[in-house]
């Protein structure tokens, strides 16, 4: 696990991996600390599995569909999304992907950090409600928005997850 400041090289296949209900399997490429000023994650997702609940916030962000098929919820629009396909979410958008199709999907998420964390808000959508991506009542809070979620469980890279080159 990379844990420090530096530079440093790492395969998403040994990289440490979180699994959790609802939101798929995933790895941040992160050690103990967060990276000060740029989240990137890969996702993989199954069908109706998120990357989270529909929200906005005060910092940009940029979704690359790696493979399979995922639906864009954003702004109360739904939009398919096929594998190298792009979203860029401005601050203040409101947005959300969900897991689409006949298998699992990747996506490569990028966003960045260091910002205060004033403006994030889970809004109650009726779109995004379709899809079980909505909360129930509206909070700024990630701790109330996600209650309900069990936390994530550390998990092993399982061989098949990302496509082979």
């Amino acid at each position: 696990m990379p844990d420090g400041e530096g530079w440093f090289v790492v395969s998403a296949r040994e990289i440490r991996w979180r699994e959790s209900e609802r939101l798929g399997v995933y790895c941040d490429f992160e050690g103990k600390r967060r990276f000060p000023h740029l989240g990137v994650n890969i996702s993989v997702l199954e069908p109706g599995e998120s990357l989270g609940y529909y929200h906005r916030e005060n910092a940009q962000e940029a979704f690359l569909v790696l493979s399979g098929r995922c639906l864009l919820v954003v702004e109360e629009e739904e939009r398919e999304l096929r594998a190298w396909d792009f979203f860029h979410s401005p601050p203040g958008t409101e947005h959300m992907i969900v897991g689409a199709g006949d298998g699992q999907s990747v996506v490569l998420a990028v966003g960045a950090r260091g910002l205060p964390r004033k403006g994030l808000v889970y809004p109650v959508s009726e779109t995004a409600a379709k899809h079980g991506v909505s909360v129930a009542q509206e909070t700024s809070k990630p701790a109330e928005a996600y209650a309900d979620f069990e936390p994530p469980t550390r998990v092993e890279y399982e061989e098949g997850r990302l496509p082979e080159l």
